[in-house]
């Protein structure tokens, strides 16, 4: 009884206390390093797994001794504060769950000492032991010292500091980080809620409030229906959450068909050189008017005669991307293009005609080259030269969402040093657990597979030219990768 007064967290508070992926925690508890009770895990239990962890050096320290030093500043009051109304209510909750607490030892007290006299009125053979067992147990449970860094503490914090939101019915989690909208933390954390405009006016990324309280933080003209009223609707671009705990109704979508075909007039922001053979272009869109797009998707890009300098240009590519970014739109752009229409616009970049300023039109997206939500198997990405883009975008959002346990990335190139970023690939590999790389030469990817046994039982996302991915593509059907498993996307 007196280990189930132990504070419970759900998996996402856990991680997010810790500062790890949630699938590392899972991981944890599938290899019985760690128990969890009905989906939650207790403090004292993260506190006996994670002895060596310095929670004054960890980034939720780190955020509030900042908050601690610049109080005061514009940008941080605005961007990592909470409203004084919200961390008013959150404290307020806070006070509650205390007094609760004290009231429930209180009554646990009572009952030990009622236990007591009875036992001792009418004492069994081992009712000494009994009674010792309850003064001790109850001397540990309200006289022991708070331990140096205690992690019940700064949960306590971190729930003032981060609203966390609970998504109904998928059951997905989001961490709200001080006054932004809650459109912007569910589009950072990986989720794809069904939104238009962005900014209060078209009314699609509509959410039921389930459970808790929200503050409106920027205008809308979107007007509810009175039932709509009724049922506690509100706008997730217009919304942060008020209370610590929040749960929503959210429509999300779940496959390419659920993301509408859009046409938006972005414009260049950069462009920088990788390699010899690739271009970064970097697009940005209206603030009113963002791309929505899942990871792997495609586009077409258009640029006009007028901006072109001759003829009308178009170029369809993928989005090297996050969605969780959905206003700063990138694309590696290679010199080497294998559609006809496509090599133009390359051109158009390599040849130093793209300027910064310049208007592209943007249709989409396209495709189905996205994650499958949802599975349980690791995930195996290969990438062959240019392929890394689409691979990048997946890449991004399954680490956003915690998709797998393990995530494995072959780049694969047809010339040496084909591999354009490899910085950031080592970064991954270097800050993540769960992350493997390899960069390679085509000609020694069949026998990296080969290697890789576990294979068949993985997600298996290819990318690159066609005529290159459909070679590979039937060896690893053949090599026992189900074919509801493979993912291929021929550029």
């Amino acid at each position: 009884m007196l280990g189930s007064m132990s504070q419970r967290l759900t998996l996402s508070r856990a991680a997010h206390l810790l500062g790890i992926s949630r699938v590392a925690l899972q991981k944890r508890i599938r290899e019985g390093e760690l128990p969890s009770f009905d989906g939650m895990v207790t403090v004292d239990e993260l506190q006996r797994g994670w002895p060596e962890l310095n929670l004054e050096e960890s980034g939720s320290f780190e955020k509030t001794r900042e908050i601690r030093e610049d109080a005061f500043a514009r940008r941080l009051r605005e961007r990592v504060l909470p409203t004084q109304e919200a961390l008013a209510q959150r404290l307020f909750a806070q006070g509650q769950e205390l007094a609760e607490l004290q009231r429930t030892l209180t009554r646990y007290h009572t009952l030990f000492e009622l236990i007591q006299v009875r036992l001792a009125a009418s004492p069994p053979p081992a009712a000494e032991d009994i009674g010792r067992l309850l003064d001790e147990g109850m001397a540990q449970a309200l006289g022991a010292p708070a331990p140096e860094h205690d992690m019940a503490a700064l949960d306590a914090m971190l729930r003032v500091m981060s609203a966390h939101v609970t998504v109904r019915p998928s059951g997905r989690e989001f961490f709200v980080e001080g006054s932004e909208t809650l459109l912007k933390a569910a589009l950072r954390a990986g989720l794809s809620p069904n939104y238009g405009c962005g900014n209060g006016v078209c009314g699609l990324c509509k959410a039921r409030v389930v459970e808790g309280d929200v503050r409106t933080v920027s205008p809308s003209d979107y007007r509810f229906t009175e039932a709509e009223k009724a049922q506690d609707h509100v706008l997730m671009c217009a919304c942060t959450a008020l209370s610590s705990d929040l749960v929503l109704e959210v429509l999300e979508a779940g496959a390419p068909e659920d993301i509408p075909e859009q046409r938006i007039v972005a414009k260049v922001r950069s462009i920088e050189v990788l390699s010899d053979d690739v271009m970064r272009l970097h697009l940005q869109t209206p603030r009113s008017n963002r791309l929505r797009f899942l990871a792997g998707q495609r586009v077409t890009l258009g640029v006009s005669a007028d901006v072109a300098g001759g003829s009308d240009l178009h170029g369809e590519l993928p989005v090297a991307s996050c969605p969780c970014d959905d206003r700063n739109l990138i694309f590696h752009v290679s010199r080497a293009h294998s559609r006809p229409a496509s090599a133009d616009f390359s051109r158009y970049v390599f040849d130093g005609k793209a300027k910064p300023g310049d208007e592209v039109s943007v249709w989409g997206p396209w495709g189905r080259f996205v994650l499958e939500e949802g599975s349980p198997r690791p995930l195996v990405f290969i990438a062959i030269d240019t392929g890394f883009a689409p691979i990048n975008s997946l890449l991004e959002h399954a680490m956003a969402v915690d998709a797998a346990e393990t995530i494995t990335l072959y780049w694969a190139s047809s010339r040496p040093g084909g591999q354009y970023l490899p910085k950031q690939c080592r970064a991954w590999e270097e800050a993540l657990d769960e992350f493997s790389y390899q960069a390679l030469a085509v000609d020694e990817l069949p026998a990296a597979l080969a290697a890789h046994s576990a294979l068949p039982g993985c997600d298996v996302y290819l990318a690159g030219a066609a005529e290159q991915v459909e070679q590979l593509a039937t060896a690893l059907l053949a090599a026992g990768v189900p074919p509801q498993q493979l993912h291929v996307e021929s550029l």
